[in-house]
């Protein structure tokens, strides 16, 4: 993309960076799926998406963190499908809300800036969430989709995003999927026919 036009769609004066699930019982040192933290370990995602948040503050556009967290009776929660059925066994708790799995990985830090945008129920973060009113009030018309993982959270933020009218630009060394060949195929199927993919290190330049 031309460095002009990527810092129109960019402008921090209307982008915010969202981070999806980027939370120690996901991603980091409590992470409940081997494969998928093999994958983050793999390709440096921790500190890549830590780059962006950074990047994203200092030139002044919002980080707004989509976590999960459930209450321990799972009250208002539902495991309606294979995948929440297998995360809530592999969990045993460690994404109850107020546990050590819920925080944020070091990585990213939590600055009083940030937003955080919990959800108790569900696979994507827009759903039924305050996410996209706070987004519309705070004047964003771009997000940067970052975090984890491409085989159903970041595909599911991106769609989502684009049917409500936002922008979408995608870091493509700030998401995994798993496999992480599975999720290359994603991304250069999929997400790049919704959303601008570029590399942290354009994104970081342009806003630098």
């Amino acid at each position: 993309m031309n460095p002009d036009d990527l810092a129109e769609l960019i402008d921090p004066s209307h982008t915010a960076v969202l981070t999806m699930e980027m939370q120690r019982g996901v991603v980091g040192d409590s992470a409940a799926f081997p494969a998928l933290r093999a994958a983050v370990e793999e390709s440096g995602l921790l500190e890549s998406v830590g780059m962006v948040c950074r990047a994203a503050r200092a030139a002044g556009a919002p980080v707004v963190h989509c976590t999960v967290g459930f209450r321990p009776d799972r009250l208002g929660s539902v495991a309606n499908c294979s995948l929440l059925t297998a995360a809530e066994k592999l969990n045993a708790g460690t994404l109850d809300t107020g546990s050590e799995g819920t925080e944020l990985v070091a990585e990213l830090g939590l600055f009083d800036s940030d937003v955080v945008v919990a959800r108790s129920h569900g696979l994507t973060p827009f759903t039924s969430t305050d996410l996209d009113q706070i987004l519309r009030n705070m004047g964003i018309a771009t997000i940067v989709a970052v975090g984890s993982s491409i085989n159903v959270g970041i595909i599911g933020m991106v769609l989502s995003a684009v049917d409500l009218g936002y922008r979408v630009v995608v870091p493509a060394d700030s998401v995994v999927g798993v496999p992480p060949d599975y999720g290359r195929v994603v991304m250069g199927n999929t997400i790049a026919l919704l959303a601008t993919i570029v590399s942290v290190k354009d994104l970081v330049k342009s806003w630098g």
